[in-house]
């Protein structure tokens, strides 16, 4: 019997292990389709479980001294993938721009620093935002992609953003 619960244990973890596994295929909806071309673009993805990261961010925020607003964004969130493209071009990020807009996605931030371009687009549910987009573009046609998936309010993420802010 010992035997039997080990083994099940065994296959019950590799089961979630499994989706933390980098992966060349692109896990964002847009980088999906198959139809476009995406000229010599690599991807890099990596779909975030988490069952097993939000313990482990929680403490890896609070040791780094973030604040309590930081940590209760990411016990609201249900879902983060990952995606890292180099090679990537501009133009593909328009029209990664252009798929938002037509999927009711709205801008809430765009930020240039240091030669990159941050933008974060939210898609909501009445008062409730269910996912967010963050976009992070170099001049080096290297570009990180976050999908959050979650139940936030635009209070949420104000409270976050100001307890960062006042560091």
């Amino acid at each position: 019997m010992k035997t039997l619960k080990n083994i099940f244990l065994v296959i019950l973890t590799i089961g979630l292990m499994q989706s933390c596994i980098v992966s060349e295929k692109p896990n964002i909806d847009f980088f999906q389709n198959s139809k476009y071309d995406f000229k010599g673009a690599q991807f890099a993805s990596i779909n975030v479980p988490m069952v097993l990261a939000k313990s482990y961010i929680k403490k890896a925020l609070r040791e780094e001294g973030e604040s309590e607003e930081t940590i209760d964004m990411v016990k609201k969130a249900s879902k983060i993938k990952v995606l890292t493209v180099t090679n990537g071009s501009k133009e593909m990020l328009n029209d990664y721009a252009q798929f938002l807009n037509n999927n009711h996605y709205e801008e809430w931030a765009s930020i240039k620093h240091d030669g990159e371009d941050i933008n974060i687009r939210v898609k909501q549910d009445g008062e409730i935002i269910k996912n967010m987009l963050i976009t992070v573009g170099s001049s080096k046609n290297e570009m990180v992609f976050v999908d959050v998936k979650g139940s936030f309010t635009a209070n949420d993420i104000s409270k976050m953003i100001n307890s960062v802010a006042d560091k």
